[in-house]
């Protein structure tokens, strides 16, 4: 069988491609928080589907404005199997107005509570607020934003993940602040 020179060089390419979006994965860890309910959660079970997971504090301003949007998204993307999670980081004294502020703004999302700045740096993300790390079914992360995400951050890495990784791979990490 004679193989063109042509077709070895696309493979060679679109195997390429796929390390350098390997190599930018690294295994979420193990994080753990609670429900707003109280139930202990931990991120690894969120292993099995794409997930995207906001660090916030109702204290934090850009926090607030980011909230609303990603409750939109997560509305739109849901249907897909996409899991938002957003895990406060505000302290006990301030998690109460967790709930009010979820309720006020009509924000239906996964809410924990327990995050930390020591989960921020585990998870490569520093310490800004709002931050987000998008994982694979693999539990894999795929990207990091440090910062207030805009709409277009998200997207492009959901869907490349839903449209089976087709394309070039979005930048691992995005700086928004």
């Amino acid at each position: 069988m004679i193989i063109k020179k042509r077709t070895i060089q696309t493979l060679a390419s679109m195997m390429l491609c796929c390390l350098i979006a390997t190599a930018y994965a690294k295994r979420i860890p193990n994080l753990e928080a609670k429900s707003l309910t109280g139930t202990p959660e931990k991120v690894a079970a969120l292993r099995g589907s794409i997930a995207f997971i906001n660090f916030w504090a109702t204290w934090c301003g850009p926090c607030k404005e980011e909230m609303p949007r990603l409750a939109k998204l997560k509305d739109e993307y849901s249907a897909n199997g996409i899991r938002f999670v957003a895990i406060s980081v505000d302290e006990p004294k301030t998690r109460a107005r967790i709930e009010p502020f979820l309720k006020l703004q009509n924000i239906d999302m996964e809410v924990w509570v327990g995050g930390n700045l020591d989960m921020l740096t585990r998870a490569g993300l520093g310490n800004v607020l709002p931050a987000t790390i998008i994982i694979d079914q693999q539990g894999e992360i795929i990207g990091r934003i440090m910062g207030e995400a805009k709409d277009e951050d998200i997207k492009s890495r959901l869907d490349w993940l839903l449209n089976g990784r087709q394309g070039p791979a979005p930048d691992p990490t995005l700086k928004r602040y």
